[in-house]
C-alpha cells in the first residue's frame, strides 16, 4: 500500500469537488442549529457516526469488489447505498461526486476498477463506490479506505465551516482534532460492518441532513452545492 497515493486521494486539492460541498453544514447554520465550535463538534460527531459510517463501509466493500472486479457485487453495493439514501438531493449530489472522483483519479491511475465502478448506474456511481475503486486503483488497503472516508466525512463540512460561521481555521482544526478517536471508531466499525452480507450494512438515518437537503436544493442563492 502507497501512504503517498492515500495521502493523495485524501487531499483537498483532488479536483474531485468535494470543495463546493458543505455535506449539509449551510443548512444546518442557515437555520440557527450550527453557530460556534461547540455546535460544529456536534453536528460533525452526528454526521461522521451515521452517514459517515455507512460511507465508510461501503467504501472498504466496494474497494474489495473493484479489485476483482467483481461488477455485480459493485452494481449491488450501488443499489444498496442508494437505498440508504432517501433525500434526492443528497443522492444527486452523491453520484455527481462520485463522477468527479472517477475523472480525477483516472489521470493518475488508470484501470480495471474505474473502468467498473463507472458503469455500475446510468448516472456514475455514488461517491462512497467510487471512492472504494479509486482506493483499489491506488492500491490502497481496506482499512485506510474506510479511515479516509470516515476522515472525509468530516473535513468537508469542517471546511465550509470557515467560510459559513467566519470562525478562525485553527478553532476549526481543534474541533477536528477533538473527532479522531471518533474517527478511528467509526473507520472500525464500517470495516467490521463490510465483511457481512451487504444487505445488513450500515444503515443509520441522518433525518434532519435529508430533510435539510431537500430544502436547500430549493435555494436560488447559495454558498455551496449541497
Amino acid at each position: 500500500m502507497s501512504l503517498i497515493s492515500l495521502l493523495m486521494l485524501t487531499d483537498s486539492r483532488l479536483p474531485a469537488g468535494t470543495h463546493a460541498h458543505s455535506g449539509g453544514l449551510e443548512a444546518a447554520v442557515a437555520a440557527g442549529r450550527v453557530a460556534e465550535a461547540v455546535d460544529l463538534h456536534a453536528f460533525l460527531l452526528g454526521r461522521l457516526t451515521t452517514t459517515g459510517l455507512t460511507g465508510a463501509a461501503f467504501s472498504a466493500a466496494a474497494l474489495e469488489a473493484a479489485s476483482g472486479p467483481d461488477d455485480a457485487l459493485l452494481a449491488e453495493l450501488d443499489a444498496e447505498y442508494e437505498a440508504r439514501t432517501p433525500s434526492p438531493a443528497q443522492r444527486r449530489a452523491s453520484r455527481k461526486l462520485g463522477r468527479q472522483l472517477l475523472r480525477a483519479v483516472r489521470a493518475g491511475w488508470p484501470g480495471p476498477a474505474l473502468a467498473a465502478a463507472s458503469v455500475v448506474h446510468p448516472d456514475g456511481p455514488h461517491q462512497p463506490i467510487a471512492f472504494g475503486a479509486a482506493c483499489a486503483a491506488a492500491g490502497v488497503s481496506p482499512h485506510d479506505s474506510a479511515l479516509a472516508s470516515a476522515l472525509g466525512a468530516v473535513t468537508g463540512p469542517a471546511n465550509a465551516a470557515t467560510r459559513l460561521l467566519g470562525i478562525d481555521p485553527d478553532t476549526v482544526t481543534a474541533v477536528l482534532a477533538a473527532l479522531e478517536p471518533h474517527i478511528q471508531d467509526t473507520a472500525d466499525a464500517a470495516l467490521k460492518a463490510a465483511l457481512g452480507p451487504v444487505s445488513e450494512f450500515p444503515s443509520f438515518s441522518a433525518l434532519r441532513l435529508d430533510i435539510s437537503a431537500e430544502h436547500h436544493s430549493t435555494w436560488e442563492v447559495r454558498l455551496f452545492a449541497s
